[in-house]
């Protein structure tokens, strides 16, 4: 009798779970944005994500969470329920949260839903800055160590990146590290005049570039970019960055990983069809930006090289709390 009773509960609480994720969304989903309004991840989910709630046909409202380099966001949703009404729009930082010393959570306690773009970087000045491109700056630097102020967005993010790949190479650039809460009020202030020189990616600066309000010094890749033809190549002028490039940054939108399978797929095929709409590929493509589109174990693969490179990279360069080894991290095989 005991047995007959538990496996009529086991179906009903199964048939109720079924129920539930066939009939998702069944209330508004929280979208909450690592970053701070105007940055690149910010474009980014506020451009597919009212595509992705046509297909759902529900309502994903979006929130700005800054703090932490993305930390507190992420957190935030680690906390939510695995039910598939809190997602994380993030950017690459939390692959490097363990290594960094920021937490110790990252993307191996979520799922991705789709691995939507990624970005190239790109070396950015002011205007009114005395050089116009890389070899100038190194020039400047060289010639007034301690004045340049380049902009940063804490440990983990494109700019860490770029700067480790620049010391590395270069050797340690004696400059002023000015931290900004995202890439978009980075730019602003670069604007202003408020820092010298930003690494950015290529989406978030290329209007600006356009508009003359700041200039390109270096696109960080092995090729020219189609987007800005005459934006220099950083192997230009040193061929040692080969052995970082190519590189960039990425965008995903994430759940909680216990999230339902069925769920995780309706908000998976959502964004899949989102990444699809022309007005969405159209401000990719102009913004330079790589579609991807990506999802479960694509995605997963995806992140894991990410990871491996990126992490190593850091942990080379010294910019490591602890080696990526300590948490299963294996180093990349040679080129």
């Amino acid at each position: 009798m005991k047995k007959t009773v538990f496996g009529a509960v086991s179906a009903l609480v199964l048939g109720m779970s079924g129920a539930m994720a066939q009939d998702y969304p069944t209330k508004e989903i929280q979208g909450i944005i690592q970053w701070g309004a105007g940055g690149s991840t910010d474009t980014v989910m506020r451009s597919v994500t009212p595509h992705a709630e046509d297909v759902l046909g529900g309502t994903i409202v979006m929130q700005n969470m800054t703090g932490g380099v993305g930390a507190i966001a992420l957190n935030h949703v680690a906390g939510q329920k695995a039910d598939g009404y809190s997602l994380l729009m993030g950017a690459e930082n939390p692959l490097l949260y363990k290594v960094m010393g920021l937490g110790d959570k990252d993307y191996t306690d979520f799922t991705p839903i789709s691995i939507l773009a990624l970005g190239t970087p790109i070396l950015v000045a002011s205007p009114d800055a005395p050089f116009d491109d890389y070899a100038g700056m190194m020039d400047y630097i060289n010639e007034h160590p301690g004045e340049l102020r380049m902009g940063a967005t804490g440990p983990g993010g494109l700019p860490s990146v770029v700067t480790a790949m620049m010391n590395t190479v270069e050797g340690d650039l004696d400059v002023i590290s000015v931290p900004y809460d995202g890439d978009g009020p980075a730019l602003t202030a670069l604007q202003g005049n408020a820092i010298d020189v930003m690494p950015a990616v290529l989406g978030a600066a290329i209007e600006g570039i356009r508009a003359g309000k700041m200039k390109p010094l270096a696109v960080f890749d092995l090729d020219a970019n189609d987007k800005l033809p005459d934006a220099p190549i950083v192997t230009s002028f040193n061929a040692d960055y080969s052995d970082y490039l190519p590189w960039g940054p990425f965008f995903g939108v994430f759940v909680k990983k216990g999230t339902p399978d069925d769920v995780v797929t309706k908000l998976s095929a959502a964004y899949a069809e989102a990444a699809k709409s022309p007005d969405f590929v159209e401000l990719m493509d102009n913004r330079g930006f790589s579609m991807l589109a990506i999802s479960g174990d694509e995605a997963e693969a995806f992140l894991n090289k990410w990871q491996q490179n990126t992490a190593w990279l850091l942990d080379d360069a010294g910019l490591t709390k602890k080696s990526p080894e300590d948490f299963g991290i294996m180093r990349p095989a040679e080129k």
